[in-house]
């Protein structure tokens, strides 16, 4: 890449970063911690936009409504293990401020005191970030209808800036963890997401045997049926059963799950939430089905509304599927 190239890359990186961020090593552009900047993500991606040569654009950046020939359209597309483009991200088609600007934008998506733990994931799953990511970038920056999309094994990432509009994190994301041998024992040791799964399965404890029977289904559907089913759709036992203290928990539960992301996306996913009617309008369901260890910790969960789901499933390792919307309108290509 020609160093005039490489120049404005760099000014437009610092300049960027320079009111948030302290030091720029890669791979680390450590976050600050506190008031998360406005559309810090956004304005990150609309720079990295900009410091693409023609070569790259081709490769990485597409319309808005992109139908690729094999994932139909890209900035609906989730997936457990999946690449947008072929290009990694840690590779010799980026220069190396490109690449601290894709890591920047992680970095952002990801509430900071969740980094350690998406960074053990990263480096259990694909040998560290970059190594396996790869990113897209659809639309234009200042259209109205731009989105970073950041893909691999165990990830589905993206940021919208609200171009996409009714939907919370841009679109369906996914995140999920081996910890390693691919068949996790019951417990899930060292794994970042599963305790998420313990105290969802704290709520499972608090119901007397009545709401037992309700939450408990036979079968883990399959975890890619993500769609939206509507206020008549779902399985499991209706939020509206609980009692106050077993709301309280469940809305705690709903906290850990939002909390490894950045604050915007989970004001945005709970105000998706609130125009379906909030969590008295979802069903919580745990299945019966791939109980590891046969202990009675339910592995596979999910927490379903009419435009809203957090499909966990534990067995053999943790996948978490998550689609949130404020209207069942929306379409998603899982």
């Amino acid at each position: 890449m020609p160093s005039h190239q490489r120049t404005l890359t760099r000014r437009r990186l610092l300049a960027a970063t320079a009111a948030t961020t302290p030091w720029l090593g890669f791979p680390a552009l450590r976050a600050v911690r506190g008031a998360e900047p406005a559309a810090a993500a956004e304005t990150l991606a609309q720079t990295l936009h900009a410091s693409l040569t023609a070569v790259q654009r081709e490769a990485v950046c597409f319309a808005w409504d992109y139908r690729h020939p094999k994932f139909g359209l890209l900035r609906t597309r989730v997936a457990n293990n999946w690449n947008a483009t072929k290009p990694a991200v840690k590779s010799d088609f980026f220069t190396a401020d490109q690449q601290q600007l894709v890591r920047g934008i992680f970095e952002r998506l990801i509430s900071p005191d969740w980094l350690t733990r998406f960074d053990k994931q990263l480096e259990d799953d694909t040998g560290g970030f970059g190594h396996d990511q790869s990113i897209a970038l659809l639309g234009e920056p200042g259209s109205g209808r731009f989105q970073f999309l950041l893909t691999g094994r165990h990830m589905t990432l993206r940021c919208d800036g609200d171009s996409a509009e009714h939907v919370a994190f841009g679109g369906p994301i996914f995140y999920g963890h081996d910890a390693g041998g691919f068949n996790e024992e019951k417990n899930h040791a060292g794994n970042v997401f599963w305790p998420q799964a313990v105290a969802a399965n704290g709520v499972y404890a608090i119901l007397d045997g009545g709401q037992r029977e309700r939450a408990l289904v036979p079968k883990t559907p399959r975890e890619t049926a993500i769609a939206f089913r509507g206020a008549n759709g779902g399985e499991g036992l209706p939020v509206t059963d609980l009692s106050p203290d077993q709301k309280a928990e469940l809305d705690r539960v709903l906290a850990l799950l939002l909390e490894p992301f950045r604050s915007s996306d989970r004001d945005e996913a709970r105000r998706c939430l609130a125009a379906q009617g909030g969590l008295e309008g979802c069903r919580l369901a745990f299945y019966r089905d791939e109980d590891l260890g046969n202990d009675g910790v339910w592995d596979n969960w999910r927490l379903e509304g009419p435009a809203f789901v957090w499909h966990f499933r534990g067995a053999p390792h943790v996948h978490v599927w998550v689609n949130i919307a404020d209207t069942p309108a929306v379409a998603t290509n899982a």
